[in-house]
């Protein structure tokens, strides 16, 4: 009795609307992480983008695409950027040890004799570098 009474091409633009709406909110949360992501806005110009895209979305939304929009890859691309670093940083310090421990190795192994006088000075600038 349902399906009588609710088409096919009904239900075909009900699953359109849902995935429209689906990405609408995909992109105003993109949008505020953008927003919160820029460091070249201060704390007042994140709050009144914010606020415009909270209080009117659809026309705040259009303008922040046109003003600010070209711009939201390259920071996405930084953030992201900036994060692999802070990971390597981590990994280098937790699993590697640290500087002076690897310069003793390598002093080690020179005075043993198993590293000449130029890859001793390449290891050790590589380390410190």
């Amino acid at each position: 009795m349902l399906a009588s009474s609710y088409p096919l091409l009904d239900v075909f633009f009900s699953m359109i609307w849902f995935f429209v709406f689906v990405l609408w909110i995909w992109l105003l949360i993109s949008i505020v992480f953008d927003i919160f992501r820029s460091h070249d806005m201060g704390g007042l110009a994140k709050a009144l983008w914010l606020l415009f895209i909270i209080v009117l979305p659809f026309l705040g939304v259009l303008v922040y695409l046109i003003a600010r929009g070209g711009q939201m890859h390259e920071r996405t691309q930084a953030s992201a950027r900036s994060q692999e670093e802070s990971l390597r940083a981590y990994v280098r310090q937790t699993a590697g040890g640290s500087t002076a421990s690897e310069l003793e190795t390598l002093a080690r192994l020179h005075d043993a004799g198993k590293l000449s006088d130029d890859d001793f000075e390449r290891a050790k600038a590589k380390v410190l570098g």
